[in-house]
């Protein structure tokens, strides 16, 4: 029997997912159904994989499907986690900045375990999270003092429309420094660009005392992100440089035919 699977965000990074999905690559899944902010890209996507477009979250529930994998934004997430969850479905994220409302994150949690589904945090444009968890673990079994940090390298049209901007960026000759705290702070100032950060501080220390610094660098294409979580006698690296966020959509293929395969890589 085939897990049935349904999609939620049918934008480039949900089209990974369905194009993976009509390529034979999630053979252990049938996909019943998408649903997207616009009936058209719901439709397109439905035609592609001969699977039903559905109006809403609702009408893909009614589907009956085992996992929902969701690649629409922070917003959606925040729209549909609880009622997935509490209808007896299993969620695949990749918007994990939702997750920075701790308030929310502790009602997703809730929801999960009364229900007896699991929200899957897809590795999105970094990874590493296994090990990270691990060095987390090891700090608090140990009582070990643990630090944990994110430095991301990025092209300066990324900041715009964001606090930090200037427009100097677009000329300097040198990487600038435009941002640095913890990854509550990053979380305040980048609302939308901190699904790395925020999946960072799950991993390891938490939004208050993970930190984050940011940088700037002149006709720099892509990001570059720098994962670092160290105790006594461990530390652990984890440096993705990515030019495309293809990789976000592959990470969510990756994780599906993980749990999906007899031999799991955690």
């Amino acid at each position: 029997m085939k897990t049935k699977l349904g999609i939620v965000g049918c934008g480039f990074l949900g089209n990974i997912v369905a194009d993976a999905y009509r390529m034979g690559l999630l053979s252990g899944y049938e996909l019943v159904g998408v649903t997207s902010r616009t009936w058209e890209s719901a439709e397109k996507t439905a035609q592609a994989t001969g699977c039903k477009a559905c109006r809403n979250v609702d009408e893909l529930l009614a589907l009956k499907p085992e996992y929902i994998v969701e690649t629409a934004s922070v917003e959606s997430v925040r729209e549909i986690a609880e009622t997935v969850l509490r209808s007896g479905v299993n969620l695949v994220v990749i918007s994990i900045g939702a997750f920075a409302d701790q308030d929310f994150y502790a009602r997703v949690k809730d929801a999960a375990r009364e229900h007896g589904v699991k929200v899957h945090l897809a590795n999105g444009a970094v990874g590493g999270f296994d090990v990270l968890q691990t060095v987390t673990l090891m700090a608090q079994a140990q009582n070990l003092e643990q630090t944990a940090g994110i430095t991301t390298h990025t092209g300066a049209r990324g900041f715009r429309n964001t606090p930090v901007w200037a427009d100097h960026l677009l000329t300097d000759s040198e990487k600038t420094q435009v941002f640095s705290g913890s990854a509550k702070e990053a979380i305040a100032t980048f609302p939308r660009r901190v699904n790395v950060a925020v999946a960072t501080s799950l991993a390891t220390t938490g939004p208050d005392v993970t930190g984050v610094t940011m940088y700037s660098v002149p006709n720099w294409q892509g990001d570059d992100h720098c994962i670092t979580a160290q105790i006594d006698g461990v530390k652990a690296t984890v440096d993705i440089y990515s030019r495309t966020s293809a990789i976000a959509g592959w990470s969510i293929v990756a994780l599906l035919r993980n749990l999906a395969s007899p031999v799991c890589f955690y």
